[in-house]
């Protein structure tokens, strides 16, 4: 079966015959690439219309013509497109056996168009294919033996390559070291999967959502995204913004290398702007540039806290203001990219829809378990809201030969299976004693995360038992170590305790397991104590000559990890990013409090920032409570158990488990007392004021 991934082509019409006769061709396995790739050379950007992939056939070029151009240079383009893609698949040595290219590489000029076969030259040897039938023949002839060859095409192709390339590990001698096993962890993950290489490519005029689980590859197929999109329209004004400022200099790294696999260069920096979502006068924003563009005031953290009374974020309330205030946008992007969009205010999205040109290109990628607050994400209808009859602006339709506008992404490539259904399991309350505490409305959004269901039904009120197979969880994330040395819960009797096995860990990862400092990240739930809390644990590793930081407090916000240096992380700044070994400290905090969907999430998201090793660590009872709930998440073998629940639970669970955030909450008696006199001014009838005043003193 051909899979065909639809990019950008200025030739549409005969771009989607090709397509459909791969379509239609059950016999070939591969991937049919259209508006790509696009080759960096000394030139600039060189794009291929089309380009097959296959086992069988090896890698076809097509030279599409969309008209009637009988003038077309015929030789001249095929030879510069193979001389062209022969350079580049030279430049890899798994590829190249003693100076000859291991890959066959045919090439043909696709013109459905055409009446008649060019007569001055031998079409032997320069193809030219018209009907359906000089198809057939073309690719019965293009027979390759090159499927031991085809991943690591396929690898070059995407252009995923040069996410290794910066990191070797040369410097590994043991053979079973984890450092050992880490690199062969990352060269396994070469290749781009199917949908992810769709919403790589398919951009589609309007919105576009791409749902993942953390570990799926959101940022590196935004950052692929951007590059492609860049090399092909440089006219182009695009923005990419995010939540977690750490991820500015991962996203410039990545859209720089792969700026450099499309055009030879780096972006123009003044078209593709890695930019905050806030900002402020000493930092680049969408909001701040949006204030300063319509003259509105901007507001900073501090003013718009001070004008919250409830429960309210500070940008929610920024971009509210800013929506209520502009009366007429000006439109000044032509495609605006969010990362981590389950923690913005869905008047940010409305915001930056609305600063979109006439095509209103926005796509935007969340994990709505990774919220770190109460905000659930919506329907784009609901976001985006009705146009002047009552229609949505905004509806995501996936129809067959289109760009796909609403992609999930089900496999995970960060987590290995245990700790993904660990975390799932933990951040639902699956195992709970007191039952789960948040599930999804959503039913078949268990299917699409890559969930399958081995027992029972995704009915309301029945069991169901949901387990992850190699498809969505592949087996080499797992097969390196053993299950006890992929996650491990350990409880002490004291802080103290904790961070004495904390330091000896770290030191033996450091000195024994041939891990570097950025390899390793340590993660505490609770932001506004992290500071002190880590203080006691990097003063134990300096006694020992290990380097930490603070990371984005004593190093630069937008900096994550730094070289032999250990990352400590309060959860916010953790989001993002990943490492190979996490230790998550102090999780006993998760089951405290009255906020336990929220700290769930806390906890889930710690978890999945671990490519390889997870080490969830405490104190006290709560943290024997938390290694209790997994050691039966383990004796399940880490399958799903549970009773879905029906429509009313549903909303029963949000009610003891949500309410508690969105309850009116003060900074102090000062500002219920000033709202309170607020109310008093407005004129109500004496029942209704008496009413509202007492819920307010409460």
């Amino acid at each position: 079966m051909v899979n065909v991934i639809r990019g950008s082509s200025a030739k549409p019409v005969s771009s989607q015959r090709l397509a459909k006769y791969f379509e239609e061709r059950t016999d070939i396995e591969g991937t049919l690439y259209i508006g790509y790739p696009i080759i960096g050379t000394p030139q600039g950007g060189y794009q291929i219309d089309a380009l097959l992939v296959s086992r069988q056939q090896g890698v076809i070029i097509f030279n599409i013509d969309e008209g009637k151009n009988y003038d077309l240079d015929i030789e001249g383009t095929q030879d510069e497109s193979i001389t062209k893609l022969e350079a580049k698949l030279l430049s890899y040595k798994e590829l190249v056996q003693k100076r000859k290219l291991m890959v066959s590489i045919s090439v043909a000029t696709y013109a459905p168009i055409w009446n008649n076969y060019p007569e001055a030259i031998n079409r032997e040897e320069y193809p030219v294919l018209i009907k359906d039938e000089d198809l057939d023949n073309f690719i019965k002839k293009c027979q390759g033996n090159d499927s031991e060859y085809f991943e690591k095409v396929n690898s070059v192709i995407q252009a995923v390559t040069t996410i290794r390339k910066k990191d070797a590990r040369s410097y590994v001698v043991k053979r079973d070291s984890r450092g050992a096993k880490l690199k062969k962890l990352e060269d396994s993950i070469a290749n781009l999967d199917e949908t992810q290489n769709k919403a790589v490519l398919e951009t589609t005029k309007g919105v576009q959502r791409i749902r993942g689980l953390a570990g799926s590859g959101k940022t590196i197929v935004l950052a692929l995204k951007v590059a492609y999109l860049h090399a092909t329209h440089p006219d182009w004004n695009i923005a990419v913004t995010f939540y977690t400022r750490s991820l500015k200099d991962q996203y410039k790294d990545l859209i720089t290398r792969f700026s450099y696999e499309h055009k030879n260069s780096e972006p123009d920096w003044e078209k593709v702007k890695i930019i905050h979502a806030w900002g402020s006068p000493k930092i680049e924003g969408i909001y701040y540039e949006l204030c300063k563009r319509h003259n509105i005031e901007y507001l900073g953290f501090s003013q718009a806290d001070n004008l919250t009374y409830s429960h309210e974020e500070p940008f929610d309330f920024a971009c509210q203001k800013a929506f209520r205030e502009i009366k007429k946008f000006h439109q000044y992007y032509d495609l605006i990219l969010i990362d981590e969009a389950q923690d913005f205010p869905q008047d940010f999205l409305r915001l930056c829809y609305e600063i979109l040109k006439d095509d209103k290109r926005l796509v935007y990628a969340y994990d709505e378990l990774q919220s770190l607050n109460s905000k659930v994400m919506h329907s784009p209808e609901v976001i985006f809201g009705n146009d002047n009859h009552g229609n949505p602006r905004v509806k995501l339709e996936n129809l067959p030969s289109e760009p796909q506008q609403d992609v999930v992404l089900n496999t995970c490539y960060r987590n290995s299976r245990p700790i993904l259904s660990s975390a799932h399991a933990l951040g639902f309350g699956v195992y709970y004693p007191q039952g789960l505490i948040q599930m999804f409305d959503n039913r078949q959004l268990w299917q699409d995360i890559g969930y399958e269901v081995e027992e029972g039904e995704l009915k309301s009120g029945e069991f169901v038992k949901l387990i992850r197979t190699p498809k969505t969880s592949p087996k080499f994330l797992e097969e390196h170590s053993s299950i006890d040395d992929i996650i491990n819960f350990k409880s002490f009797d004291n802080n103290q305790e904790q961070f004495e096995w904390l330091v000896e860990q770290i030191a033996k990862n450091l000195k024994e397991d041939e891990l570097r400092c950025q390899d390793i990240m340590v993660i505490h739930p609770i932001p506004k104590n992290a500071r002190n809390v880590f203080g006691k644990a990097r003063e134990m590793l300096f006694t020992k000559n290990i380097n930490s930081h603070l990371a984005g407090s004593t190093s630069s916000p937008d900096e994550f990890f730094q070289e032999n240096s250990i990352a400590f992380t309060q959860i916010y700044r953790a989001k993002g990013n990943e490492a190979a070994m996490v230790y998550f400290i102090n999780a006993q905090e998760c089951l405290s409090g009255s906020q336990i969907a929220s700290n769930r999430n806390i906890l889930f998201t710690a978890m999945t920032r671990s490519k390889a090793w997870l080490r969830v660590i405490g104190y006290g009872a709560n943290m024997q409570a938390l290694e209790r709930e997994f050691q039966e998440i383990k004796s399940r073998n880490f399958a799903l158990e549970f009773t879905y629940p029906t429509p009313e639970e549903l909303q029963q669970m949000k009610k003891v488990y949500r309410d508690t955030l969105n309850t009116k909450r003060y900074k102090n008696d000062r500002e219920k007392q000033e709202l309170i006199a607020k109310l008093k001014s407005i004129e109500f009838s004496s029942d209704e004021k008496n009413e509202i005043i007492k819920i307010f003193q409460e």
